[in-house]
């Protein structure tokens, strides 16, 4: 079952303040910082999570428009993981300047650290566990309610 727009939006919210806030919390302490505390970690962390999904929201539609191109009308799986690199640059960019979440003195390298492990463990998790741990979310066209 292809997921429907609606699906994949509520996924992405789902997964991202689920497992990604799991991920981000145990990730955070270990992040390859210089000076901040964990809790200005685990802040810009939270920031990260909330650009994402309201950025990524509206990248789904980009997303759903372009698979209309598609004959089945659906990402193959490595899209999906790819998707990944331009979502990450536009959050990064705003967590950098974007007003009022900017991050001062963020560097790429502690972005990309948790921006990338986030990511993989949360489309990890809608490639496989998800589809166990909630059969109906499959027939549901991806939607939880």
């Amino acid at each position: 079952m292809t997921p429907t727009l609606l699906g994949r939006i509520q996924t992405r919210w789902v997964l991202l303040w689920t497992i990604g806030l799991a991920w981000v919390l145990v990730v955070g302490p270990f992040l390859p910082l210089a000076g901040p505390s964990v809790g200005a970690v685990w802040l810009a962390g939270f920031r990260t999570l909330l650009i994402v999904s309201i950025v990524g929201t509206a990248w789904e539609f980009v997303y759903h428009g372009l698979q209309q191109l598609r004959w089945d009308k659906d990402w193959p799986t490595l899209f999906g993981l790819l998707v990944g690199l331009n979502e990450g640059a536009v959050a990064y960019v705003l967590l950098r300047n974007g007003l009022p979440l900017a991050i001062p003195g963020l560097t790429v390298a502690p972005f990309v650290w948790q921006f990338g492990t986030v990511w993989l463990v949360v489309w990890a998790v809608s490639n496989g566990p998800i589809r166990v741990l909630f059969p109906r979310w499959r027939f549901a066209g991806g939607r939880f309610w």
